[in-house]
């Protein structure tokens, strides 16, 4: 791919592009787009029509963008993270009807916890956690799980940078989280009480997959609910996905 004068490739500004949409900002226009990512009004434009052509953005009535279904179509071929979700949702509707709070899926991705699935009970508690959202690895009980079982690179590279604090309870001491993340490997689960929510206790499970720690299953209680059969129903849940996923191609 060329590069602009600034020495950024296309793919580079394309991906620059992409990545000013949110779960908060779905759709945008191109001039909205320009300013987002600091790219001249006409190559901004250029790159927007250029997608919108190839199907992976697409415009409404007034002329907006929004991601295009193709993008979604290609990102789902082949793609690990549907095979671990077709693993794992008849596991996590189980949990779902039994514990009938948040259920979720979530993976590692550049460093933060990538969720890939989310059941909820229309009487559920709190829960800010979005399909493909993104939380800190520090701060949610499915990040820590992840952190945990992380390779070691990354996991000094988290607890040497800046740990922000979600809540009150947010643990952003690297010693404190080095003890708490050994915990976690010896357990083989996590219980962390107001972490993200200060009415809310997120417990999580790893999952594995021939052996490697492939995701985090987790549900999101209120406070004041045990979390023993939380813990009994992920675990059994997270058995299950590995087994299955061993039999999958």
């Amino acid at each position: 791919m060329a590069n602009s004068r600034s020495g950024d490739s296309m793919t580079d500004r394309i991906v620059r592009v992409l990545d000013t949409f949110t779960n908060d900002r779905t759709t945008q226009t191109a001039a909205e787009i320009a300013r987002r990512t600091g790219l001249p009004a006409s190559s901004a434009h250029r790159i927007v029509g250029d997608l919108a052509e190839a199907g992976l953005l697409e415009r409404d009535e007034e002329g907006r963008v929004r991601l295009g279904m193709r993008l979604w179509e290609l990102a789902l071929r082949g793609s690990s993270a549907l095979r671990l979700r077709q693993a794992a949702l008849p596991h996590m509707e189980r949990v779902q009807a039994q514990i009938r709070e948040h259920t979720q899926l979530a993976v590692l991705e550049h460093e933060e916890a990538l969720f890939l699935e989310r059941l909820s009970h229309p009487d559920a508690g709190a829960n800010i956690t979005r399909i493909a959202g993104r939380l800190p690895l520090h701060a949610s009980s499915s990040g820590l799980v992840l952190l945990a079982h992380a390779d070691p690179e990354v996991r000094e590279r988290v607890l040497a940078a800046p740990l922000r604090a979600v809540s009150s309870e947010t643990v952003t001491d690297p010693a404190a989280l080095r003890t708490l993340l050994a915990g976690i490997r010896q357990r083989g689960y996590v219980v962390a009480p107001g972490s993200i929510e200060a009415v809310s206790t997120g417990v999580a499970v790893p999952v594995r997959d021939r052996g490697e720690v492939a995701a985090a299953l987790s549900v999101v209680l209120p406070r004041e609910a045990p979390v023993e059969p939380a813990i009994a129903a992920l675990l059994r849940a997270a058995e299950g996905i590995g087994s299955d996923l061993r039999t999958m191609r």
